[in-house]
């Protein structure tokens, strides 16, 4: 699936819409570079810090559960950390590509749906996400999410162009 780049002088109904725009577009981009890896390149890494594309694609999953269901929505998600394992990223051996992209994009379905239904003036449920702090409006959290995307969409257009994929926007 393909889309198009949310370009600035493009009409958009609402706020609401440019932040959908750009979600959508940054997820359905790494979702492409994922793609475009060979097997190998999934689940190894070029990189010191020594993340893999597959532990980025189920890290940025669980940051829009983070963020919307356990933080705006306030809602009880068992583990909110279950892309971590010993301080780092963690893809158990049984993930795949395909279950890992449909988790994604079932995610990025869910924050639609919120998204739609939502004021961005409204403030999310108090809970553990804010760390005791003032819960932030969902505005606040679209921002925070649309540079999550865009700086590991970043990283993950120089792990593409190092293992030999495409380059580019």
């Amino acid at each position: 699936m393909t889309t198009a780049f949310p370009s600035p002088t493009g009409p958009a109904t609402d706020r609401a819409d440019v932040f959908l725009r750009y979600l959508d577009y940054f997820r359905e981009s790494l979702i492409g570079k994922v793609d475009a890896l060979p097997e190998a390149e999934l689940r190894s890494s070029r990189l010191p810090s020594g993340w893999t594309p597959l532990e980025l694609v189920k890290h940025l999953r669980f940051v829009e559960l983070r963020w919307i269901a356990w933080g705006f929505e306030g809602r009880d998600i068992g583990q909110p950390w279950g892309d971590w394992r010993d301080g780092r990223w963690y893809v158990a051996p049984e993930e795949d590509r395909a279950g890992l992209v449909a988790a994604l994009r079932a995610q990025g379905a869910h924050t639609r749906a919120v998204v739609e239904a939502s004021d961005l003036d409204a403030v999310g449920a108090p809970g553990p996400r804010w760390d005791g702090a003032a819960p932030a409006t969902l505005e606040r959290v679209l921002f925070h999410l649309v540079q999550e995307y865009a700086r590991h969409l970043g990283h993950l257009d120089i792990v593409t162009e190092l293992a030999g994929g495409p380059t580019g926007e």
